[in-house]
């Protein structure tokens, strides 16, 4: 395969009570903070997935943002999907990390909860859309300071150019606090958009 043949299929933007898919805005709500905002996305969204409201946040935003993306583009829902999933974000799990480390600081009232303990690490937000959309290809999460689209263009183009995966699931997930930001793109060989820096950065700085 030529790498030059790799496009952009679709992508998910959601940031500042905002929910984009492919320049469309499918929702807004200014009004509500980050807890309340994804719950009126996943009821608009018609995510269901009784599970998502087990999780904590980043996974709700990481999962809903690839829900959106992938549920058009999936028409059987009951067939596997070699679709590798790489995504990335600068905080890890670090808003459910405090939560934990809270419930074991006080040695008086130390009750460490299971509930939150799974979600601290990010690659707990892979498995969670790998289950929902039945994808046993390969996925990782990695830390960076910033969207390092060099890396996740590079790493994409190997997985698809060396058969590990037929598309790339990619992008950013960051979580702490109100501070909030997803950004997904799915790398394939059909599309309208060139697989290239440049227009990755366009999209993403456009959202």
């Amino acid at each position: 395969m030529k790498t030059g043949q790799l496009k952009i299929k679709g992508y998910c933007s959601i940031s500042n009570n905002r929910v984009i898919l492919n320049d469309t805005l499918l929702m807004e709500d200014p009004g509500s903070d980050f807890s309340t905002f994804l719950k009126l996305a996943y009821k608009k969204m018609v995510t269901n997935y009784p599970k998502f409201f087990k999780m904590d946040d980043l996974s709700k935003l990481g999962f809903l943002a690839a829900d959106i993306l992938l549920k058009p583009m999936i028409r059987d829902s009951e067939m596997s999907k070699n679709i590798a999933l790489v995504f990335s974000n600068s905080a890890s799990s670090l808003q459910t990390d405090r939560k934990h480390q809270e419930s074991i600081t006080d040695r008086e009232n130390y009750f460490p909860s299971p509930a939150v303990f799974v979600y601290t690490l990010p690659n707990i937000c892979l498995g969670e859309i790998s289950i929902k959309h039945r994808l046993y290809s390969e996925n990782s999460f990695f830390i960076f300071n910033h969207f390092n689209v060099a890396y996740l263009h590079d790493y994409a183009m190997g997985l698809i150019t060396t058969e590990k995966a037929d598309e790339v699931l990619c992008g950013w997930v960051n979580c702490d606090t109100d501070d909030y930001e997803a950004f997904l793109y799915l790398v394939s060989t059909e599309g309208n958009i060139e697989h290239h820096k440049e227009e990755i950065i366009k999209l993403y700085t456009t959202k």
